[in-house]
């Protein structure tokens, strides 16, 4: 009998067995490529494991302390403040308002102490000013930090509650990366260790937000999303989701700190103790 028609009969059992010779290697190499698919990623997660750091308790509480000064955007006016000009004038008085773009400051309308005269000085003419944090600011940041827990040393009142003056430095920048530069007073949140990155505030920077359930206390959160940012000639603006890109730009010349502290072992929000850290370790010991 010839084979075509017996391959055409609908329940002839040589069919099924054609089929399930011809089935059987493909599920082997489906089964093959599965067991393949498994060991790389094994694989991969054992290098990933690898190459992170771990870190001991009492290196996590440093990394997790908050070092940047808190970042004002409101100056008192009946704080004798002190601005000093490019050409070296200083001048002494009450700082009576701000205009700013972004939140950064474009001018100072300052009054003088001693005379009463008030004037208007723009950013471009100003090299420094030394101001201070509006009561009014300080006590809603004061309520805010003590209304949120679980932000562990970030909870800090301390820097709120200072007198100290706050330094504003000149500094041409585009505004969020995206404007022509221009120059503004800028907040100098790292003044103890800015000798190769300076941090400045952002003040329309975000912040993460906690957890609150009800009418109690909420729950971690406060963790700042952008800063500006300077390393030699180059200031930019530097959000969260840019920070794995201009990681190596901000410490990949310190080879030692980028074997302590690789991308892959870090969080964003230890940015002001890699910053320290990163100073420490660039710095010459001093003898």
């Amino acid at each position: 009998m010839p084979y075509g028609p017996i391959l055409h009969q609908k329940n002839f059992p040589f069919k099924i067995i054609v089929g399930i010779l011809f089935q059987q290697p493909i599920n082997l190499n489906i089964m093959k490529l599965k067991f393949l698919s498994i060991v790389l990623l094994m694989a991969c997660s054992f290098v990933f494991a690898q190459d992170k750091v771990k870190y001991t308790d009492e290196e996590k509480d440093m990394l997790k302390t908050y070092y940047f000064n808190e970042g004002f955007d409101q100056p008192a006016t009946k704080k004798v403040s002190t601005v000093i000009m490019k050409d070296g004038t200083e001048h002494n008085g009450y700082c009576k308002g701000v205009v700013t773009k972004k939140g950064q400051i474009a001018q100072i309308v300052f009054k003088d102490s001693i005379t009463d005269k008030k004037e208007t000085y723009d950013a471009s003419q100003i090299a420094e000013a030394y101001l201070y944090a509006s009561g009014w600011e300080k006590f809603g940041k004061v309520s805010q930090k003590f209304s949120n827990f679980g932000m562990g040393r970030r909870n800090s009142v301390n820097k709120l509650t200072s007198n100290d003056q706050i330094y504003f430095v000149n500094q041409k920048v585009s505004l969020k990366n995206k404007k022509d530069e221009k120059e503004f007073l800028m907040q100098l949140i790292n003044p103890e260790f800015s000798q190769i990155i300076s941090v400045y505030h952002d003040p329309f920077a975000k912040e993460s937000k906690g957890f609150k359930m009800g009418p109690g206390p909420t729950i971690g959160g406060g963790v700042v999303k952008s800063y500006y940012v300077q390393k030699g000639d180059k200031v930019f603006w530097l959000p969260k989701s840019d920070f794995e890109e201009n990681y190596d730009f901000l410490f990949g010349d310190n080879a030692a700190f980028m074997e302590k502290y690789p991308y892959k072992s870090i969080n964003w929000d230890w940015l002001s103790a890699l910053v320290l850290e990163y100073t420490r370790m660039s710095m010459p010991a001093e003898e």
